[in-house]
């Protein structure tokens, strides 16, 4: 009856975990058709002006929507693109990505710094063929910093850097000094043509009337029809390309913070879902997460079906280790593979293992006070048989045999050790310490221990 019972209870979890994993799968499905939609792009006229906003913080989603602009505007074989330059900075490897691509463009650059450039937005700059500022607009702050605003002062992460800035200072004929003055604070730079010095302690950052004086900048302009006419090209169309709503949305989920926290959501809405089953809403929120991140690196262009796929075959393997004993082999597998799932489909390996560690630390928690709160719902009381044998359904309790030690009686049969007596009028199934007693003999309850009855002759 209890294996049936336990037979029966693991069917409906195992039905619980496939409809869980088909859940999934059909969640992702829609991400594929949407990715191809946003990849997909009509190529307008020959020859026109295009203009692409860089007004965010350089990462991941900025490379790809950078990547995507650029393409667009060479299979139109465009006459100019215009760079519109307005950010913070943002990661160093990101704006190494783009500066290269700005470089290797088929068609003519121009920095717009319609803003600040600061930091990586400085580099991107200088990797344009052409520098234009508008008055008031700003250039370098390059320092390098943490995530939290503090220099690094790391020597060889600075030399680095500088050697960056100053070569594409160098690839327009700029002076590479002050590229490396945005950069180092350690070092001393004299700008002859605007009567300053950098002193040590300071970095350089130029606004539009310096940086036009010391090379930095080619033309002070107000807006984009006056950069075109300054090219020679005020009569052919401006074009201006957005980023779609998918490549925004992806811009928001692969920056570092967002992919940590959508990883902690996932975590902890599959785990909960499957150990606590019957709210569905930490399942969906679960799954949209983890739709999110995917969804996010896929726009990007670092997460292709491969990465989903072997995600997938994580989550089941998972399932399978509880239902199957393994001793943990299919566990540590699925593990490892949604390890790799997640890092196949991430920028960088380093930085995703990272996000996944700190994620895994802080679902755990967050699991663990959930079961607890609802331990009574858990998937392991469909394992465990919970009906007791009480009175109040039904059932008489064994009946206390303590009440027959010290009473005298008869045996009305051979004890070898067991057998029958007569105990007080009463038939009862008796037991001797080990010695036989002929039938007829007088016998003693000596003790009664649970079901047994314990007698000795009486001599």
């Amino acid at each position: 009856m209890i294996s049936m019972v336990l037979s029966r209870q693991a069917r409906t979890g195992w039905s619980s975990a496939m409809r869980l994993v088909l859940l999934i799968m059909l969640s992702f499905i829609p991400l594929v058709g949407i990715v191809d939609g946003v990849r997909a792009a009509d190529s307008p006229s020959a020859g026109s002006v295009y203009v692409i906003p860089v007004q965010q913080t350089v990462q991941s989603g900025l490379a790809s929507f950078l990547d995507r602009a650029l393409k667009e505007a060479e299979e139109a074989k465009a006459s100019l693109v215009v760079l519109d330059i307005d950010t913070p900075g943002g990661r160093l490897d990101t704006a190494e990505e783009i500066g290269k691509r700005i470089r290797g463009s088929s068609v003519p650059t121009v920095a717009f710094v319609s803003g600040k450039a600061a930091s990586a937005g400085a580099y991107l700059a200088l990797n344009a063929g052409d520098i234009v500022m508008t008055p008031g607009s700003t250039i370098g702050a390059a320092m390098i910093v943490d995530g939290l605003g503090n220099a690094v002062e790391n020597p060889k992460l600075v030399s680095f850097w500088s050697a960056e800035m100053a070569a594409a200072a160098q690839i327009n004929g700029r002076e590479p000094a002050i590229a490396v003055g945005m950069v180092d604070p350690s070092r001393v730079v004299e700008m002859k043509e605007i009567g300053e010095t950098k002193e040590t302690g300071q970095i350089i950052s130029l606004s539009a009337d310096k940086a036009l004086q010391v090379g930095y900048a080619d033309k002070l302009a107000k807006t984009v029809e006056e950069v075109a006419a300054w090219k020679g090209l005020s009569d052919r169309p401006v074009i201006e390309i957005k980023p779609s709503i998918a490549e925004r949305i992806s811009t928001a989920v692969t920056s570092p913070g967002m992919a940590t926290l959508l990883l902690i959501i996932g975590i902890a809405g599959i785990a909960i879902e499957f150990l606590v089953p019957g709210f569905g809403v930490p399942g969906i929120i679960g799954l949209i997460s983890f739709g999110l991140y995917f969804f996010g690196q896929s726009i990007a262009g670092f997460a292709g079906m491969e990465a989903l796929v072997v995600f997938l075959i994580g989550i089941g393997l998972l399932i399978l280790e509880v239902f199957i004993p393994s001793f943990g082999i299919l566990g540590i597998l699925g593990i490892a593979a949604l390890a790799f799932g997640i890092t196949m489909g991430a920028y960088d390996t380093g930085s995703a293992l990272q996000s996944l560690g700190i994620a895994f630390l802080v679902a755990a928690v967050i699991v663990i006070v959930f079961v607890y709160i609802f331990r009574k719902r858990g998937i392991w009381n469909r394992f465990i048989l919970s009906d007791q044998l009480t009175t109040d359904k039904g059932f008489v309790p064994q009946q206390s045999r303590e009440q027959w030690i010290g009473q005298e009686g008869l045996t009305t049969s051979l004890l070898r050790p067991s057998g029958m007596a007569d105990i007080g009028g009463q038939r009862l199934d008796v037991i001797t310490t080990g010695e036989y007693i002929e039938k007829g003999k007088p016998v003693r309850v000596v003790s009664a221990d649970g079901t047994r009855i314990v007698v000795k002759e009486i001599n």
